[in-house]
Parts: C-alpha cells; sequence; structure tokens
C-alpha cells in the first residue's frame, strides 16, 4: 500500500490544519493508522492513531484535546485535524500503516510497515 500525505504548511499559533493520508495499492480501510512527527533534534513521536474499525484511539498527551483524528472509508483516507497550534508542534508530520496492528495504542509499541512521505508542520507568527 502506498501512503500519500498532504496538508502541511505554515500556521499561526492558535490557528488549525488538517493533514490528510490516502492509501493506495491495497485496501487500505483494513490498516491501522498512525501519524508521526519528528521535530529537528528529536525523536519521532506518535501522536494519534486509529484503528482499522475506528474503535480505538491514540492520542499522545501532548496534543490531548487539541488534534482529532478520523478515517473515511470510502476515500481511503486519515484526517488528522489539528486545532489549537503551539509553535511545539512544527515538525515534519508522516501518517503510517499495518495491518497486523490490532489497536491503536500498539502502534505506539511497533514500527509500522508503510510510511508516507513527510509533509512540513510549522507554526509560527
Amino acid at each position: 500500500v502506498q501512503l500519500q500525505a498532504s496538508g502541511g504548511g505554515l500556521a499561526q499559533p492558535g490557528g488549525s490544519l488538517r493533514l490528510s493520508c490516502e492509501a493506495s495499492g491495497g485496501t487500505g480501510s483494513t490498516y491501522a493508522v498512525g501519524w508521526f512527527r519528528q521535530a529537528p533534534g528529536k525523536e519521532r513521536e506518535l501522536v494519534k492513531a486509529i484503528s482499522w474499525n475506528g474503535n480505538s484511539i491514540f492520542t499522545a498527551n501532548s496534543v490531548k484535546g487539541r488534534f482529532n483524528i478520523s478515517r473515511d472509508g470510502a476515500k481511503n483516507t486519515v484526517y488528522l485535524q489539528m486545532n489549537s497550534l503551539k509553535p511545539e508542534d512544527t515538525a515534519v508530520y508522516y501518517c503510517a500503516a499495518d495491518r497486523s496492528i490490532s489497536t491503536a495504542q500498539a502502534m505506539a509499541r511497533t514500527v509500522p510497515d508503510y510510511w508516507g512521505q513527510g509533509t512540513l508542520v510549522t507554526v509560527s507568527s
């Protein structure tokens, strides 16, 4: 499966952005999907993940109450809605998918098989 991430850009503090991760070349609806981010000099961090059926969602403490994840099975697309953005949210964001991961929480403990290219999010005034 191929993943295409899009939607990054420049946002002001307190603003919003929505990232999209479109899957192709496979049955994307059967994969758990996660959004990771990596800022310069920092380790990669899983911020949100959703199980293949949407029944479980993982949320990192750093984005709790601000970021939401959802999926549209018909479009094979997973969205990351980012609200109340902070400068510390600046990073390259990657979507990743794995068919063998059954819960969103499990994605925090493993490295998914499939990765999209990164999309840069910059939060600055």
